[in-house]
């Protein structure tokens, strides 16, 4: 039993991940008074690139040709290291926070270092971009998890989203400050709104199309799909350490469609919250980003703080 739950822990960021997007889309699209794409228009993009021809620059070298491969393979590997719908689950080896962190770094590095490669103008601003709101992004991160982990006394994912700190109203205060903290850093690595738009072609604007713009064909095809299983990680990681109501505690086929039940409630409200967000408000100018993250940081500090006093 407990090898079927990882087999569903496996295939469930890559095949989950780009109805998220499409969800967004669609709710965008409502509050914009039109009818939009269909929420499955996402794989249905994914698939149509997957059957195109690839152009690639000549200046282009391996970082570039195998950049998608690794980018999707960090995702893969993030997905099956972080609990989505069971926390029974043992993974001692990736299941660590600072394991995780830093395997989003590995893949945003070879982004970066992607949107570079060929020499593009564009690629570079990009890359730039990128790499300053990651470095703003990741202190914040790191926190917000040891904001949970100072609380349950462990790194390791799994065994928080076990202890459920949320159901401890003596926690309540830190782990929600904790939560607004992340879901600042969820925004800014994901290229939400304020930080992106993911949406755009602007050069004004663009931070993660920038990198992507020499790209075409099944290796545009692979990090697209990386960045919606990267949204769909992050939105499992908010939702299952702070919010861990309904995961399974047992390997069983009840705990099973519970857990992933409440699994897809919970990621449709951060979908929802996240529409709502790009639909009400503008995408900041690119110089009051570091204001934002430092906002995150702040809040998870004062989490830590406040939960070493309760």
């Amino acid at each position: 039993m407990t090898i079927f739950f990882w087999i569903i822990q496996l295939i469930a960021t890559p095949a989950l991940s780009p109805l998220c997007i499409g969800i967004i889309k669609k709710i965008k699209a409502k509050f914009q008074n039109r009818q939009g794409a269909s929420i499955v228009q996402p794989y249905k993009d994914i698939w149509k690139l997957m059957h195109k021809d690839e152009v690639i620059s000549p200046d282009a070298s391996w970082i570039f040709r195998s950049a998608p491969y690794i980018i999707f393979t960090t995702t893969i590997i993030v997905g099956l290291s972080i609990p989505l719908f069971a926390s029974f689950l043992k993974n001692a080896l990736t299941g660590d926070l600072l394991v995780v962190a830093y395997t989003f770094a590995l893949g945003t590095f070879f982004l970066a270092l992607a949107g570079m490669d060929t020499g593009s103008a564009f690629g570079g601003f990009g890359s730039s971009r990128e790499a300053t709101i990651s470095a703003l992004a990741e202190g914040g991160l790191i926190l917000s998890f040891f904001a949970v982990s100072v609380i349950i006394g462990t790194t390791n994912l799994f065994t928080i989203s076990r202890a459920g700190i949320l159901l401890s109203t003596s926690f309540f205060l830190p782990a929600m400050l904790a939560f607004i903290g992340f879901f600042i850093i969820l925004l800014a690595e994901t290229g939400r709104f304020p930080f992106d738009n993911p949406a755009t072609h602007l050069e004004l604007t663009m931070i993660h199309e920038a990198m992507i713009l020499e790209y075409s064909g099944k290796k545009l095809a692979l990090i697209e799909w990386a960045a919606a299983n990267k949204f769909f990680i992050f939105a499992a990681l908010g939702v299952n350490l702070f919010f861990p109501y309904g995961i399974a505690q047992s390997a069983s086929m009840g705990a099973l469609f519970i857990g992933v039940a409440a699994l897809l409630i919970k990621i449709l409200g951060i979908c929802c919250i996240v529409a709502l967000i790009e639909s009400s408000m503008a995408k900041l100018r690119f110089f009051r980003l570091p204001d934002l993250l430092i906002i995150s940081f702040i809040l998870s500090a004062v989490a830590i703080g406040l939960s070493q006093t309760l």
